[in-house]
């Protein structure tokens, strides 16, 4: 579904003529079809949120980078170019909705100690893929194994 929606949507930017808005769309389509001629598979919409999430990513931090070389036109682009990337991503999952799903997770395996994180981060990760920084729910996952 989700590939065919950037396909229609590439279509209307083409029609449109939105030059911009056609070369992200076309950065988001060649990321995912690197990935599957990398991996000799054919992406299914979770594996391409997960592509879109790293190209979030890598824009954020060249942002930072941009910014703190006084590049603030180059930093611009990354910004649309995220904001065209989180279109396609689900909506962002509250503090409230990541810890339930943390406390959720723990219940399930039956975690207590930081060895169990790697149980509890796999039960997660398909739940917060896209709508939450992965780096930072792991962060409060293993806080709270190792508080408890």
């Amino acid at each position: 579904m989700l590939r065919q929606q950037l396909q229609e949507d590439m279509k209307a930017a083409l029609k449109a003529a939105d030059k911009p808005r056609l070369n992200v769309i076309r950065l988001i389509n060649a990321a995912i079809k690197q990935r599957e001629v990398d991996e000799r598979i054919t992406l299914d919409d979770s594996a391409v949120l997960a592509v879109l999430d790293k190209m979030v990513k890598q824009r954020r931090d060249s942002i930072a980078q941009y910014s703190a070389a006084g590049r603030e036109d180059l930093a611009a682009q990354e910004r649309f170019e995220i904001d065209i990337c989180q279109a396609y991503l689900p909506a962002a999952l509250s503090a409230d909705e990541i810890t339930a799903l943390i406390d959720a997770a723990i219940a399930q395996t039956n975690a207590s100690t930081i060895k169990d994180m790697g149980q509890v981060m796999a039960r997660i990760k398909p739940q917060v893929q896209g709508r939450a920084d992965l780096g930072a729910v792991s962060a409060q996952v293993k806080q709270r194994l190792s508080a408890g």
